[in-house]
């Protein structure tokens, strides 16, 4: 026989009052009250923003004990359990939606309350505003999360992703650096360049996306944990600030530091948008990346037909043997939504008034969910697509023969109104530029062949003499 549905909950309290909180949580009245006012998308905070509030209110009861503000026992009590919290073991304990608070504090609180039942004992009772939240706000701990966990999401999983991804460029594009195609501009025929120079475009792209990443982190690492509610520092030691900064330093083993305005760091998150702008860019140069490699790949008799990337899975529930580019469209469709991510964040960047942002949790979970889906596509491409591809050298040297914009070259010969006509005519009667150039320029094959060699026009500069 079932218990009677009382049974399941438990009563607790909080400054407004009593609460039926279910009987097996380990959070209180505050989180339930969240629960129960923000059923808005069934999607709790992320799994880094977690883990950051567990490293913050572990790394503020280490300090919190060393200035002698919570007893050894009580603090080290704290610190085992909120480190299991940044573990992860605890995370079906944290069920507010994302849509909550905009200073985050249900957040925070859930965080407290579920850390100071871990922490309480039959003997010793820990409380979630006086022992785990000592010395912090919900004003100063959220923005802490926020710049803690993007930082280590950026530091862990992006750059190497994007490192990964580069290397994996340099390496195909060193293996094809002798493979010359038809350049395009407008996405029509244009100069010639190798493979490798191509592939060495999108490396540039990427590494400079890793500078800016790298250059905001210098910013984002400014903490504002111990201005508690407003920046003053009010019920937090002077030194709780600098020292827990320093101890989640040591914790993640990233660099973290106090920062010198606390009002800065709380009323605004001019860092997160500019870290969100980074990875908007970022966003941008993998469409670019992707869009190229969807082109190249695209026919295989129909369109340019250049590349073969790995057949992963039929194409078509209706058309047999068709395979599609699949990876380069999962990764324009990810790098759109977080496009569409930086703009949300721009938005919540700007919804503060005066001494507090009220739009912090959204930041918190778009800009992680960007660094994730970023940091997923960056591999993918490499390893699925980029890794695997085939030249279709077939197609590239037929399609580079016929090139008539070969002609460029003869320009300072015999001028750029003869060396139009010349190409007009090449690509009307679909000859190669050089047998209609051997006809029509008034010089001999030898010197022909040597001004129109794909290969040197790679290579840039003045390939002739002077000319009319």
């Amino acid at each position: 026989m079932s218990k009677p549905a009382q049974d399941a909950f438990r009563t607790e309290h909080d400054s407004m009052g009593e609460l039926q909180v279910p009987a097996d949580a380990l959070w209180g009245a505050q989180t339930q009250r969240a629960v129960q006012n923000f059923p808005v998308s069934g999607q709790p905070m992320p799994r880094g923003f977690i883990r950051a509030l567990g490293l913050i209110k572990a790394a503020a009861a280490e300090v919190n004990a060393d200035l002698g503000l919570l007893s050894a026992t009580g603090g080290k009590a704290i610190r085992s359990a909120a480190l299991k919290v940044a573990d992860g073991d605890y995370d079906a304990q944290f069920p507010v939606d994302i849509y909550q608070t905009g200073s985050g504090t249900s957040s925070n609180m859930n965080a407290n309350e579920v850390i100071a039942t871990l922490a309480s004992t039959a003997t010793r009772k820990v409380h979630p505003n006086d022992h785990v939240n000592l010395g912090q706000s919900s004003n100063d701990v959220v923005p802490t999360a926020i710049r803690v966990s993007a930082q280590l999401a950026v530091v862990e999983d992006l750059l190497p992703a994007l490192k990964h991804l580069r290397r994996t460029i340099d390496r195909r594009g060193k293996s094809l650096a002798k493979v010359v195609k038809t350049g395009r501009t407008h996405l029509m025929d244009a100069m010639p360049l190798t493979f490798a120079q191509e592939f060495g475009a999108w490396s540039s792209q990427l590494a400079s996306a890793e500078a800016r990443l790298t250059d905001t982190l210098k910013r984002l690492r400014r903490l504002p944990i111990g201005g508690t509610a407003i920046g003053t520092g009010i019920n937090a030691h002077p030194q709780f600030g600098k020292k827990v900064s320093r101890a989640l330093s040591t914790l993640t083993r990233s660099t973290f530091e106090s920062a010198t305005d606390r009002f800065e760091g709380i009323a605004t998150q001019d860092d997160a948008v500019e870290l969100s702008g980074q990875l908007n860019a970022l966003a941008v140069a993998l469409i670019k990346i992707a869009n190229d490699l969807r082109w190249m790949n695209s026919g295989p008799l129909g369109g340019l037909g250049e590349i073969e990337l790995p057949a992963l899975q039929p194409g078509s529930s209706i058309m047999p043997g068709k395979v599609n580019p699949v990876i380069p469209e999962a990764t324009v469709m990810a790098a759109a939504q977080v496009i569409g991510h930086h703009a949300a964040i721009t938005v919540a960047g700007q919804t503060g008034n005066f001494q507090l942002n009220v739009a912090l949790p959204l930041i918190a979970a778009n800009l992680l969910d960007s660094i994730k889906l970023l940091s997923n596509v960056s591999r993918l491409l490499a390893d699925s697509a980029i890794a695997g591809l085939k030249v279709r050298r077939d197609n590239v040297e037929a399609a580079l023969a016929r090139n008539p914009i070969l002609v460029t070259a003869l320009n300072p010969i015999i001028g750029y109104e003869k060396a139009a006509a010349i190409a007009k005519r090449a690509y009307k009667e679909n000859r190669p530029v050089l047998d209609v150039a051997l006809e029509d320029s008034g010089l001999d094959a030898a010197a022909l062949q040597k001004l129109l060699d794909p290969a040197a026009l790679t290579q840039g500069g003045i390939h002739g003499g002077s000319g009319g």
